[in-house]
């Protein structure tokens, strides 16, 4: 489906977890000083301004980014890409995983990412040329089919789907249990939304059942706006090194701090 445009959303609190997770992991893998090869699947545009219209029309980047910031130190990965993205494009730029994992990654590292939308596949083209990336408008997920397993084989895989295509939900274990036969090394992270209608539990039991051994790191947070049936925010790991959990249980503790924190009447940028 090409409807999808992730600028509606940038910024908001699913992206903070999924991102703040990723960019840990990255940072982790890159101090080992190892080469790896990282590949996505759905990279969306790569970078977003939180002031354009459409940002601008849901807000959610204020029940998100803009409200969780401050919860995370200043020398967390994610920060420090954060702050990168805003001394070059200015203070309403947030970056999206393809910009984070480009400042991340050494230059000796590979980077494959997909995008199927032909608008957003070209403002990724863009985006992503002062970085060494391999940059595909084709199906991600037979993108990564074909590239696994990479090389390097060390490596991280970030599925990330609208599921606005509802079979995503039903055929999400059966494509990563084929990943994982073909590249068994590599750490596979897939992201999906909590919905009130539980259209998720499903894929989650399935993949839980599948991969015993995975990291399994849930967020849970208001809804953007009334109406909304995303109420929280999870990723599924596959071989998640050492530290990884220990992360995550710190950015659970980093929601909830900031979600109790009292509103400081601060108007919306």
């Amino acid at each position: 489906m090409l409807s999808y445009q992730h600028i509606y959303h940038a910024g908001n609190a699913a992206d903070v977890q999924k991102h703040a997770l990723l960019a840990w992991l990255l940072d982790a893998l890159v101090s080992e000083g190892k080469s790896l090869s990282y590949l996505e699947t759905h990279s969306g545009r790569g970078l977003y301004a939180l002031n354009a219209r459409e940002a601008v029309k849901t807000a959610e980047a204020a029940s998100g980014v803009q409200k969780l910031e401050r919860a995370f130190p200043e020398d967390h990965p994610w920060r420090r890409c954060l702050r990168i993205v805003r001394e070059a494009a200015g203070r309403d730029a947030y970056p999206g995983s393809p910009v984070i994992a480009g400042l991340l990654l050494g230059q000796h590292d590979r980077m494959a990412l997909a995008e199927l939308h032909p608008k957003e596949h070209a403002a990724l083209e863009e985006v992503m040329a002062d970085f060494a990336a391999e940059v595909y408008r084709e199906d991600g997920f037979s993108m990564a089919s074909r590239i696994c397993p990479p090389s390097p084989k060390r490596g991280v895989m970030m599925i990330d789907p609208s599921y606005e295509v509802k079979e995503d939900y039903t055929r999400l274990p059966g494509l990563i249990a084929g990943f994982a036969r073909k590249w068994p090394e590599g750490i596979i992270a897939l992201w999906y939304p909590l919905l009130t209608g539980g259209a998720h539990l499903e894929m989650l039991a399935a993949l839980s059942a599948a991969h015993p051994g995975a990291l399994r790191h849930e967020v849970r947070f208001p809804p953007a706006r009334e109406g909304h049936r995303m109420e929280g925010s999870g990723m599924f790991v596959l071989n998640p090194p050492p530290g990884l959990a220990d992360e995550a249980a710190r950015i659970t503790e980093r929601f909830a701090k900031a979600q109790s924190a009292p509103v400081s009447g601060r108007k919306r940028r």
